[in-house]
C-alpha cells in the first residue's frame, strides 16, 4: 500500500507545485551546441596559455546556450546576437568601474534600473536586459585580463560561437522549423477534434492548441515582417494558419454534443498535416463522413476549406490578412517599445524593484568583505526577473538549486585537478543545462553551478574555496529578493491578473456582441477570439505561477482560479454558437445578445471594484431552445463563482 503521510506532515499544496518536475524532450541539437561551445573556448585559451581568456569566452558561451531558446533561425539571431550586443555594454561599463567604491554600486544600480525597464518590453528585450547587468555585475566584481575592450571581446564571442553552431544548417533547412511549427498545430487540433465530448481531456488539449496557435503565428509574422511580406512561402504558411481557425472555432461546437467525433475527421487533419511537412499541392483525398448534423457538417466544410487551401498550387496575396492584425514594421515597433518602457507604470516600478535590491545587495558587499560578492547580485538578478515566473517559486528553487549543484561542484573541485582535466569535465556538464533547463528553474539551477564554480576557478584558483561563499551568498541574494523585491511590494500580495481577468470579461462581453451583430466580419470575429485565448492563456499561466506561492497569495489564486476557467467556457461557447448559427442555427435576438453582454460587462466591472469575492445576480432567461442557452448557463455558471457560499 502506498505511504500516507500524516496530516501534520502533508506538505502544502503550493511546495508540491514548486518542486514538480516539468515533462519536456530533451533538444539533442542543443545539448550538442552547448558541449562544443562551452568547452571549445576552454581548450583553446589552455592550448595558448591562456585559460582566463578561454573561462570567460565560455561564459559568453552560457549565456548564449540560455539564450539560444528559438525554433527558427531568424529569430534564433535576434535571440542570442542582440542580448550579446547588451552583455558586451554591460561588461564594458562594469570592468570601467572595477574597484571604485561607491562609483560602482551607483552605476550598477543605475544599469539595474535600465535593466528592469527594458526587461518589460518582451522576450528578446528581457533577455538582453538580464545579460547587461549580469555582465556589469561580473565586470564590477572581477579584474578582467587585458585591456578594457579585451572582456566584452571575449565573452560576445562565447555568445557568437553559440549562435554560429546554431545557424549551420540554415542553408540546408531554411523555413522548416516555421512549416513544422504550422504542421505541429495541424496536429494538435486533430487531437482536439479527437478528444471532443470527453470532459477530461478537452480543456487541456485546447490549451495546447492555443500555445501551438501562438507559436506559429509568431514564428511567421516575425519572419514576414522582415521580409516586408515578399516571401510566397511565408505567405502560404500564414494562408494555411488562418485556414485552420474555422476548425478550431467548429471544436467548441462538436464538443457541447457530448459525443464524439468520427475518427476519420482527425485522420484527415494529420492527413493535411502530412502534405503541409512535406510542402505537396495538387489533389488530396479526404474519407470524411456524410454529414448528419449542423455539427458535423460544419467541421466537414471547415477541413475541405483547409485542405483546399493547404493544397493549393497559388496563393491569392490580396486576400491574406492575418488573425492577429498585420505587424507593425520593426522601426515602429521600436518607437513604441521604447514610448511604453519610458511611460508604463509597470516598467518603472519594476525597474525600481531590481534597482533596490541590486543597490542594497552592492551596498551590503561594500559595507562587510565578502569573497566573490557579485554571486550576490547575480543571484538577485535571476530571481527577480519579471517574465521567468514568481519571485518567491524561483528564490525557492534558487536557492535548492544551488545546494544541489554544489554537491556535483565538490565532487569535481577536490577530486579534478585543474588544466586539461577541466576540458572532458566541461564536455560532460554543459550539456546538462539545456538538457535540464526546460524542467525547472531550479533543475536549471543545478546544472548551471557547477559550470560556473569551475570556470571561476580557472580565473581564481580557489578550488573547494569557492563552495561555502557561492552557498552564502547565493542565500544572501535569495533573501534580499524576498524581503526587499517580494515582501514590501503590495502587488505581491495580490493576484496581480486581477485587472487582466477583468478586462478579458470586458472582452468577451464585445465578443459576444460581434459574434452575432448585423454586420460581422468574420475575420475581424477571427482576430477578436484569437486575441481573447492568448490573452485567457498569458492569465492562465500567470494564475499557475501564482499558485505555487504560499498563503495568501497562493490561497487567493486558488479561489478565483475556477472564475479562469469559467471564462475560457464562455469563449467556447459562443464561439460554438456563432458557428451553430452560420450552419443554419436559428440567430438569437438583439434583445437576448444585449443581455448576456451586459451581465458580462457587470462582472467585469465588479471584478475591477473589488479585490475579494462578492454577490452578484445570476437570474439570465431567454427563450428555451436559443442557440444562446448554453452560453446563458455559463454566464450564470461565472457569476454564481464570484456569490459567497
Amino acid at each position: 500500500m502506498p505511504r500516507e503521510f500524516p496530516i501534520g506532515l502533508t506538505p502544502p499544496d503550493w511546495l508540491v507545485r514548486n518542486l514538480r518536475s516539468e515533462q519536456a524532450p530533451v533538444n539533442r541539437a542543443a545539448v550538442a551546441r552547448a558541449a562544443i561551445a562551452m568547452t571549445l573556448p576552454l581548450a583553446i585559451g589552455l592550448a595558448t596559455d591562456r585559460p582566463g581568456y578561454g573561462a570567460l569566452a565560455s561564459i559568453g558561451a552560457l549565456f548564449g546556450v540560455i539564450s539560444d531558446t528559438a525554433d527558427a533561425y531568424r529569430m534564433r539571431i535576434l535571440n542570442i546576437a542582440i542580448p550579446q550586443l547588451f552583455g558586451a555594454v554591460g561588461m564594458t561599463l562594469g570592468s570601467l568601474v572595477y574597484g571604485h567604491g561607491w562609483v560602482a554600486v551607483a552605476v550598477v544600480t543605475g544599469v539595474a534600473l535600465g535593466s528592469g525597464m527594458i526587461s518589460t518590453i518582451g522576450a528578446v528585450a528581457s533577455v538582453s536586459g538580464l545579460l547587461l547587468l549580469l555582465n556589469s555585475l561580473i565586470g564590477a566584481g572581477l579584474p578582467m585580463p587585458g585591456a578594457w575592450w579585451l572582456a566584452p571581446l571575449l565573452v560576445s564571442g562565447g555568445g557568437l560561437l553559440v549562435l554560429l553552431l546554431a545557424l549551420l544548417a540554415w542553408p540546408l533547412r531554411g523555413g522548416v522549423p516555421e512549416r513544422t511549427a504550422v504542421a505541429d498545430t495541424y496536429r494538435t487540433v486533430a487531437d482536439l477534434l479527437a478528444v471532443t465530448g470527453d470532459p477530461d481531456g478537452y480543456d487541456d488539449t485546447r490549451h495546447t492548441v492555443t500555445r501551438s496557435l501562438n507559436q506559429s503565428y509568431d514564428l511567421v509574422l516575425a519572419r514576414r515582417t522582415r521580409q516586408a511580406g515578399r516571401s510566397t512561402e511565408l505567405t502560404r504558411l500564414l494562408a494555411q494558419l488562418n485556414a485552420i481557425t474555422p476548425v478550431v472555432e467548429a471544436a467548441p461546437a462538436a464538443h457541447l454534443t457530448g459525443k464524439p467525433l468520427p475518427p476519420e475527421i482527425p485522420s484527415a487533419v494529420r492527413h493535411v498535416a502530412a502534405a503541409i511537412e512535406t510542402g505537396y499541392t495538387g489533389p488530396i483525398g479526404l474519407d470524411l463522413p456524410v454529414p448528419v448534423t449542423e455539427t458535423v457538417r460544419a467541421v466537414n466544410h471547415a477541413v475541405h476549406h483547409a485542405a483546399s487551401v493547404v493544397t493549393a498550387p497559388d496563393i491569392d496575396l490580396r486576400g491574406i490578412d492575418d488573425r492577429l492584425g498585420r505587424p507593425a514594421a520593426l522601426r515602429i515597433r521600436a518607437a513604441r517599445a521604447t514610448r511604453n518602457v519610458i511611460l508604463s507604470a509597470n516598467s518603472w516600478r519594476y525597474g525600481l524593484r531590481l534597482a533596490l535590491c541590486i543597490g542594497l545587495a552592492q551596498v551590503l558587499v561594500s559595507i562587510i568583505p565578502v569573497p566573490r560578492s557579485y554571486w550576490v547580485a547575480l543571484t538577485i538578478t535571476f530571481v527577480l526577473k519579471p517574465d521567468f515566473g514568481s519571485v518567491f517559486s524561483r528564490a525557492l528553487l534558487r536557492a535548492l538549486g544551488t545546494v544541489a549543484g554544489l554537491v556535483v561542484a565538490a565532487a569535481v573541485l577536490s577530486q579534478v585537478p585543474r588544466g586539461w582535466w577541466d576540458v572532458p569535465v566541461m564536455l560532460l556538464l554543459a550539456p546538462l543545462i539545456p538538457a535540464l533547463a526546460p524542467r525547472g528553474y531550479g533543475y536549471q539551477t543545478a546544472a548551471i553551478t557547477p559550470v560556473i564554480l569551475l570556470v571561476s576557478d580557472v580565473l581564481s584558483h580557489q578550488g573547494t574555496g569557492l563552495l561555502v561563499p557561492r552557498l552564502v551568498d547565493s542565500l544572501v541574494g535569495c533573501a534580499i529578493a524576498l524581503i526587499a523585491g517580494y515582501l514590501l511590494w503590495p502587488e505581491s500580495w495580490h493576484t496581480r491578473v486581477g485587472d487582466r481577468l477583468a478586462d478579458a470579461v470586458a472582452d468577451t462581453a464585445a465578443y459576444v456582441e460581434a459574434a452575432f451583430g448585423p454586420d460581422t466580419d468574420p475575420a475581424a470575429g477571427a482576430r477578436m477570439r484569437r486575441r481573447l485565448y492568448r490573452d485567457l492563456s498569458v492569465i492562465r499561466t500567470e494564475f499557475q505561477r501564482a499558485l505555487t506561492e504560499p498563503p495568501p497569495m497562493g490561497r487567493r489564486a486558488t479561489a478565483w482560479w475556477p472564475l479562469v476557467v469559467a471564462v475560457e467556457r464562455i469563449v467556447d461557447v459562443t464561439t460554438a454558437a456563432r458557428v451553430r448559427v452560420k450552419h443554419g442555427a436559428a440567430p438569437p435576438s438583439a434583445g437576448e445578445v444585449s443581455q448576456v453582454a451586459l451581465q458580462l460587462k457587470e462582472l467585469a466591472q465588479g471584478l475591477r471594484e473589488v479585490d475579494i469575492l462578492y454577490a452578484v445576480r445570476t437570474d439570465l432567461t431567454g427563450p428555451a431552445g436559443s442557440v444562446l442557452e448554453p452560453l446563458r448557463q455559463e454566464v450564470a455558471a461565472a457569476r454564481a463563482i464570484t456569490s459567497p457560499h
